[in-house]
C-alpha cells in the first residue's frame, strides 16, 4: 500500500476505534449533560493531552517497556484501575440530587481544572492505551518511511491523527449532548446519569484490573 493509501487506511480504522465507547467517551458525555459544556471541553482536552504524551512515549520508543515488562504494566494497570472505580463508587454512592445552576467566573476556573485533571489522569493511568498505540500506529508507517527519527516522526504524526480524530468527536458528543441539559434538570434525573455513568466507570475499572498486556 502506498502512503496516502495507508493513512486513509488508518483514518478510518482511527475513527471507528474513537466512536467505539469506552470510558473516555463516558466521561465527556457525562460531563456535558450534567456539567455543562466548558467542564466537557477541559475534561475532553485533558484526554487529548494524555493520548499526545502516550503517543510521544510510543514514538520514542518508552511504550514497548508495558508490553514488555509485566511488573510496569501492572503497576500502570492497577493504579488506574484504582482510580476508576473510585470514581465510579463516588458516582454510584455519593450523586447528586439535581443540577448545581450556580454561574461566575470564581466557580469556573476550578471546575475547569479539575474536569482537565480527572480526563489527564483517566487517560495517563490507562496502560492499555500504551500498548494500543505500540501495536496498532506501526502497522500504519509507510516502507517508504526509513529511519529511527522517520519512524519515529510519522509514529507521533499518527497520534496526532487519531487526537485530531478524538476532537472531532468529542464536539460532536458535547454538541449532541447539550439538549440533555434541560432533561436531566428534572427531579432525579441527574442521580440516575451520575449512577449510570458510575457504574460504567466501576467496570471499566473491572476490566482494566484483569487486563494483560497481550
Amino acid at each position: 500500500m502506498t502512503g496516502l493509501s495507508l493513512l486513509l487506511a488508518f483514518v478510518v480504522a482511527a475513527t471507528i476505534l474513537t466512536i467505539t465507547p469506552g470510558v473516555d467517551t463516558a466521561m465527556v458525555l457525562r460531563s456535558a449533560t450534567v456539567d455543562g459544556r466548558r467542564p466537557a471541553a477541559f475534561g475532553g482536552m485533558g484526554i487529548l493531552v494524555g493520548c499526545l504524551i502516550w503517543g510521544a512515549a510510543v514514538a520514542l520508543g518508552l511504550g514497548a517497556l508495558l508490553r514488555a515488562s509485566e511488573m510496569a504494566y501492572a503497576i500502570v494497570k492497577f493504579v488506574g484501575a484504582a482510580y476508576l472505580l473510585w470514581l465510579g463508587a463516588k458516582l454510584v454512592l455519593r450523586p447528586r440530587e439535581a443540577l448545581d445552576v450556580k454561574e461566575g467566573a470564581a466557580d469556573a476556573a476550578p471546575a475547569g481544572r479539575g474536569a482537565f485533571l480527572q480526563g489527564f489522569l483517566t487517560n495517563m493511568l490507562n496502560p492499555k492505551i500504551g500498548v494500543f498505540y505500540v501495536t496498532f500506529l506501526p502497522q500504519f508507517v509507510p516502507h517508504s518511511v526509513t529511519g529511527s527519527a522517520g519512524v519515529a516522526g510519522y509514529t507521533f504524526f499518527l497520534a496526532v491523527v487519531h487526537v485530531l480524530l478524538t476532537v472531532v468527536w468529542f464536539a460532536a458528543l458535547i454538541c449532541a449532548a447539550a439538549p440533555l441539559g434541560r432533561f436531566l434538570r428534572r427531579p432525579g434525573a441527574v442521580k440516575t446519569m451520575d449512577r449510570l455513568t458510575g457504574g460504567v466507570f466501576v467496570l471499566f475499572g473491572l476490566k482494566l484490573a484483569t487486563s494483560s498486556a497481550r
